[in-house]
């Protein structure tokens, strides 16, 4: 009996908790959102001081293994004489050089590198830290982050040059040896024999453009030494070197004879105006293997399921090849440069010749 009156007792105890807290039999929709709220901030402070003594309990732990770890390194130099192993972590002294430099300081080395000063979301040690692995790469002697073809050529003009000044007859490469053998009977294209032989024309077009390059890489090496040393004599050999880096892919094509066949006709197009001096021709023949005439440059050779009237306008040979990949749009563009020096070392007779 005593039981069920306590029992009862705690009953009426709740229900009036309640009534207080609820002090009216209606409650607003304003006084329930308060109560929500406010039982919101207590579970959220509850969770903030629970996550406060988590991230202190593991700063403790943190700070007792650096201690044990410098005591550990106090003992071993102590205890011998030697030097440290190069298996020490690296990402501690990375961390003591990195936050001796001011933010100025790496922003200046930084541009000084032809690297961003600041990455999305990137903070001032992690600047610092990518500023510490970039000198390291220097330091090893990897290759530069973050440098293009043109400026990589630019960078090695003046070693190129001195290699080319100090190179003898039986030091030159096997291609130079083979465009000057034959540099004085350099065959004339025959358009002809596009629609007869067309494997003929391989050899004649290679040779030609070899020796136009080789003609290039001779006439940016007899220049005088003032001109050679000024930025834009620097611009010019870089720009000859990256020339003959990107027709490397052209010429391993030749040499296999696997040109496709819509390429080959404009190519030797190229190379026969070129060689009759006629480069206004040789400008139209590339500015139609580059960009096309087709109404659609892009490649769009199907417009429709029905046959339409002008249909036969639209072939595969009026594609702009330019588009097609990164490896075409390189040595299209350094033939472009091969005819432009071609101009200028041999004019034509005719002003209506030239190239605008």
């Amino acid at each position: 009996m005593d039981a069920l009156k306590a029992e009862i007792a705690l009953k009426r105890k709740a229900v009036h908790n309640d009534a207080e807290k609820r002090p009216s039999k209606y409650v607003r929709r304003g006084e329930l959102e308060r109560l929500k709220e406010e039982e919101e901030r207590q579970a959220r402070e509850e969770k903030e001081k629970e996550r406060a003594a988590k991230q202190a309990a593991e700063r403790d732990a943190a700070l007792s293994r650096s201690r044990q770890k410098k005591t550990a390194d106090a003992s071993s130099r102590s205890t011998s004489n030697t030097p440290l192993p190069e298996s020490q972590d690296p990402d501690s002294t990375i961390l003591e050089s990195a936050f001796n430099i001011p933010n100025n300081e790496a922003i200046r080395r930084l541009r000084a590198k032809g690297q961003p000063i600041r990455l999305f979301g990137e903070s001032d040690r992690d600047r610092r830290l990518r500023l510490r692995a970039l000198e390291l790469i220097e330091e090893r002697g990897h290759e530069k982050a973050g440098t293009n073809d043109f400026r990589k050529a630019l960078e090695d003009v003046e070693s190129v040059e001195r290699e080319l000044r100090a190179k003898n007859d039986k030091g030159k490469k096997k291609d130079d040896g083979e465009v000057n053998s034959s540099a004085g009977s350099v065959a004339m294209v025959d358009l002809g024999l596009l629609k007869t032989d067309p494997d003929k024309l391989y050899p004649v077009i290679y040779y030609a453009l070899k020796r136009t390059l080789k003609e290039w890489e001779e006439a940016m090496d007899e220049r005088p030494e003032n001109i050679k040393r000024t930025h834009q004599g620097k611009l010019a050999a870089a720009t000859q070197v990256q020339s003959a880096e990107y027709l490397k892919p052209l010429f391993k094509t030749l040499r296999s004879r696997n040109l496709p066949p819509d390429m080959l006709v404009r190519i030797a197009e190229i190379v026969y105006y070129m060689q009759k001096r006629q480069y206004q021709k040789a400008n139209d023949s590339y500015l139609r293997l580059s960009i096309g005439n087709a109404p659609w440059p892009i490649g769009v050779t199907m417009v429709g399921i029905h046959e339409r009237s002008a249909r036969e306008k639209i072939s595969t040979d009026q594609v702009a090849h330019v588009l097609n990949d990164e490896v075409s749009r390189k040595y299209i563009q350094s033939l472009k440069r091969l005819l432009t020096f071609s101009q200028t070392k041999y004019p034509p007779e005719d002003v209506s010749q030239l190239m605008g």
